[in-house]
């Protein structure tokens, strides 16, 4: 197993609330536009930011060719080993993991565990992959069903990887709560006939955000 990628670390003026161990998607690195909006627009609302990158994409860095990202189980355990870094090096403040789609999804996979075991308070998935590009049969919501964890899902409603007719369909578990960005695609875009915009959905992700963490009572 690599090393722990470096991290960006985001910290508003005050003790955080909460830190968001924040992980990216499958195409894009951990200073992405949407990556860079939501962190400075959380650390704005008291939430302190990590991110990192998963292996794959420190070695597209370094090198500059596009890789695959790794198989589910790499991904699970580096997310692990900066879930446990994250407790040691900022212990006494609630940690919340999640991430931009695929960051969002292995999040998701490793939270219930965690949440028993203390480790984690919650999670927040922004844009969750429910299936591939124009696959809707191929659901990824087995470990979605038992969950009684906290975890909130923030979605655009058209979002071709799960909208919210699609989305409505699904059964999910007890703990899971969902939030729409009307006319949103997968990073939260609207179209210009929906009268919003995308910074205005990227601000509203992050007051959603927020109200959660708060409802939580963190």
């Amino acid at each position: 197993m690599a090393a722990p990628a470096d991290w960006l670390v985001d910290r508003p003026e005050s003790t955080p609330c909460t830190w968001f161990l924040f992980a990216h998607g499958a195409g894009a690195p951990m200073d992405s536009d949407f990556m860079q909006a939501m962190a400075g627009l959380l650390v704005q609302r008291g939430v302190g930011v990590i991110r990192f990158e998963f292996p794959y994409m420190s070695e597209r860095r370094l090198t500059g060719k596009r890789r695959p990202p790794n198989k589910m189980d790499v991904l699970q355990a580096f997310f692990q080993e900066q879930i446990d870094r994250a407790n040691a090096e900022f212990p006494g403040v609630p940690l919340v993991i999640g991430g931009k789609s695929m960051g969002g999804r292995v999040a998701s996979m490793l939270a219930q565990k965690n949440v028993e075991k203390g480790a984690i308070a919650g999670a927040v998935c922004l844009g969750y992959p429910f299936h591939p590009p124009g696959k809707p049969e191929k659901l990824r919501t087995d470990h979605l069903r038992p969950m009684t964890c906290p975890l909130v899902i923030i979605q655009g409603s058209r979002d071709k990887l799960g909208s919210r007719d699609e989305v409505a369909e699904y059964p999910l578990g007890s703990g899971i709560g969902l939030h729409w960005l009307e006319d949103g695609d997968h990073d939260f875009k609207p179209r210009k006939a929906s009268g919003f915009t995308q910074t205005q959905h990227w601000q509203t992700a992050a007051d959603q955000m927020r109200q959660w963490l708060h409802l939580q009572g963190w």
